[in-house]
């Protein structure tokens, strides 16, 4: 495409992640401090309408998946409302949606009559207890229900995303295997990265993904899938006694940044190349007082010639400063 978002390392940017609020109903600890947090006034958040301005000025640059993020996207009111305007804008041509799954019951219908393709849910444990320990609410059997409601909506292929902690979850690992399996889910694990705010950070937490895989494939051998998208973060198997697939996103021990093609919007308008980035450029203020597309597809266009090497090269090197904000406020 002519004009599209290419970055001094020749990487096409073609997917956005957006962030719709910095506000979530769960205390997941590697990502939000149980208390005193921060959330942003109403008044720095986008509105549908501004959102919607600006992912229309990605994708005339080359966006082409858009997946919508919080916080917790499903605590936004309203949401099915911004699904229909994204749903619309003609390019796009994957637009999907990570939760956590709690109202995911009431609105798996009118997410996918608005628009939407397809859903993933975070889920780390099957045990009640341990996730009301982890979560801070009560939700597992709500989530279980939500991602049955999906499943009857069409939204397809569900996705769930697992992040596993030594010795707080980690010995679900195979459970959870095991249950996606038989549920024809697709699950991927996800390592432990240093970017919340809550109490578990990361080092000796940190479970990397290779192990997870060697301790599924002592019971259930994995054969490497040579299909999928080449900029997908996720390296996907295949059982090899059939049915079922399992996914590894592993930042910290195997980055993936030498094909990352993702930008994101934070939910109050910045432009962010990285999860780990330091820095950011608005788009909510000069959209705010006026500017016109050109104007904003020029920030476009800076930020993705200011995106370095990665983020996640730096975590392999131990090497990554603190970021000034943390998960929920950029988008997972």
């Amino acid at each position: 495409m002519k004009g599209e978002l290419v970055d001094t390392f020749g990487r096409a940017h073609h997917s956005l992640r957006l962030s719709v609020t910095d506000r979530c109903n769960f205390r997941c600890p590697y990502c939000m401090p149980a208390r005193e947090v921060a959330f942003l006034p109403r008044a720095e958040i986008l509105t549908y309408e501004e959102f919607d301005v600006l992912v229309r000025i990605g994708v005339r640059l080359g966006v082409r998946e858009v997946r919508v993020t919080g916080g917790e996207p499903l605590v936004r009111r309203d949401l099915p409302r911004l699904i229909s305007k994204l749903a619309a804008i003609e390019g796009i041509r994957d637009l999907g949606l990570t939760t956590n799954g709690y109202h995911l019951k009431e609105l798996a219908a009118p997410l996918k009559e608005t628009g939407l393709d397809r859903i993933t849910i975070s889920l780390d444990t099957l045990r009640g207890d341990r996730f009301r320990l982890l979560g801070g609410v009560d939700g597992l059997d709500r989530v279980l229900q939500g991602i049955e409601a999906a499943r009857k909506a069409g939204l397809a292929p569900l996705k769930i995303n697992s992040v596993l902690m030594r010795g707080i979850n980690d010995d679900e690992a195979l459970d959870l295997a095991e249950w996606a399996r038989e549920q024809r889910l697709i699950l991927r694990f996800i390592e432990l990265m240093p970017i919340g705010g809550g109490p578990v950070k990361g080092g000796e937490h940190l479970v990397p993904g290779r192990e997870v895989r060697a301790r599924i494939e002592r019971k259930h051998p994995l054969v490497p899938q040579q299909t999928g998208d080449p900029s997908a973060p996720a390296r996907m198997y295949s059982y090899a006694e059939g049915g079922g697939e399992v996914g590894f996103i592993n930042p910290v021990t195997e980055p993936f940044c030498s094909w990352c093609d993702r930008l994101r919007i934070t939910a109050d308008g910045k432009l962010r190349n990285c999860l780990f980035d330091q820095g950011e450029l608005d788009l909510r203020d000069r959209l705010r007082a006026g500017g016109t597309e050109e104007e904003l597809e020029r920030v476009w266009r800076q930020a993705v010639r200011n995106k370095g090497m990665g983020g996640c090269l730096d975590l392999s090197r131990e090497a990554a400063a603190p970021t000034r904000r943390r998960m929920w406020q950029i988008g997972g």
